[in-house]
C-alpha cells in the first residue's frame, strides 16, 4: 500500500446514492470542515472540527458518545440514532460524528456499489481544506480499471486559490460553484470572506471547462444577485453555455441565529428572479424542487 493511499480524510457522512449532486446517481463525500461562516449556512455543524470538550457526551440518550483515556470523544455509529442532540448542544458549530478514512478504505467504499454509481461528489463543509485527500482519491479512482469510469466532481464555495485548482485539475471531471452575492461588502457579510477568489474560481474552471454548475442564492431583501441581475448576467456570459445556472431559494432548513428572522424565499421570488435572469442569458436554468 503506498503513503498516498493511506492518506486520511475528515468526514461528515456519505451519501450512498444522489442525482442533484452533479450528473446521474452518485455517491456524495461530504467532509467536515468549512473557511466560510454563511449566516444562512444549512449545516452549520460541518464548520469546526470538534475540540473533544466533551459537552455532547452526557446528553447523547443512547450512550453511543464517550470519552476515552485521552479525554477525546468517540462515537459509535451502531449505537447512534442520528437524534442530532449533540449538534444541538455543541458550542462551536461542529459535530462529534465524524469518520476518518483512508484513500484506500474508500475506494474500497465506492468499489461496492460502483456498478450503480455514474460518479463521486465531494462535498462538505467545503471539500476542498482537503485537497491532498480529494487529489490522492481521484487519482486512484482514474488509475483503478474498475472504477476509473466514474466521474469525479467537486461541490465548492470556489474560495480555493487558482494554485489548488490546478492540483487537482488533472483528476477533475466537474465543479459546482456556489455565489452567494455579487457585491464584495455584501459577501462579506453573508459569508465572513470577499467574493474575488470565487468569481476567479468560477473563471478559471469554465476556461478548463470543468465548471459544470453555478449557483445561486436568492435571499429576497439580503443578497443582491437579483438587484446586480446586469453584472451576473455579463459574468455568466462569458462562461460556456452548457453551463447549468441553479436557482436556489433561501430556507430556514438547519439554519440558525439571525437568518431564521428572515424571510424565506418563496416560489413566487425565484419564478421572477428565473424570468429576469432567463431573458439575459443562453444557460439553462434550474429551478428547486422543493420550497421547506
Amino acid at each position: 500500500m503506498s503513503a498516498d493511499s493511506k492518506r486520511q480524510g475528515i468526514v461528515s457522512r456519505i451519501l450512498n446514492f444522489s442525482c442533484v449532486d452533479g450528473p446521474g446517481n452518485r455517491l456524495v463525500i461530504f467532509l467536515q470542515g468549512c473557511n466560510f461562516n454563511c449566516i444562512t449556512c444549512h449545516n452549520p455543524h460541518t464548520i469546526n472540527h470538534c475540540d473533544h470538550c466533551g459537552d455532547c457526551v452526557a446528553i447523547c440518550p443512547t450512550n453511543a458518545l464517550s470519552l476515552d483515556r485521552q479525554k477525546r470523544v468517540i462515537w459509535e455509529n451502531s449505537l447512534c440514532t442520528q437524534c442530532d442532540q449533540c449538534l444541538d448542544a455543541c458550542p462551536r458549530s461542529s459535530s462529534p460524528k465524524i469518520t476518518q478514512y483512508s484513500v484506500a478504505g474508500m475506494i474500497e467504499l465506492i468499489r461496492k456499489q460502483h456498478l450503480f454509481l455514474a460518479g463521486i461528489t465531494v462535498s462538505g463543509g467545503e471539500a476542498t481544506l482537503q485537497l491532498p485527500f480529494i487529489v490522492e482519491l481521484f487519482k486512484a479512482i482514474k488509475l483503478d480499471t474498475e472504477l476509473s469510469h466514474l466521474s469525479c466532481f467537486i461541490d465548492s464555495n470556489g474560495y480555493l486559490p487558482a494554485s489548488g485548482w490546478q492540483r487537482v485539475l488533472p483528476y477533475l471531471d466537474g465543479a459546482m460553484i456556489d455565489l452567494k452575492s455579487w457585491q464584495n461588502e455584501t459577501h462579506q457579510w453573508l459569508v465572513g470572506r470577499d467574493n474575488h477568489r470565487v468569481i476567479q474560481s468560477i473563471r478559471l474552471l469554465a476556461a478548463q471547462e470543468k465548471l459544470h454548475e453555478l449557483r445561486l442564492l436568492h435571499i429576497p431583501g439580503k443578497s443582491d444577485l437579483d438587484e446586480q441581475v446586469d453584472a451576473l448576467a455579463a459574468l455568466i456570459h462569458s462562461l460556456p453555455a452548457k453551463v447549468i445556472i441553479r436557482l436556489n431559494a433561501f430556507q430556514h432548513h438547519g439554519v440558525v441565529g439571525q437568518a431564521l428572522n428572515w424571510d424565506k424565499c418563496s416560489e413566487s421570488q425565484i419564478e421572477d428572479f428565473h424570468q429576469v435572469l432567463k431573458a439575459k442569458i443562453p444557460n439553462t436554468i434550474a429551478l428547486p424542487s422543493v420550497y421547506l
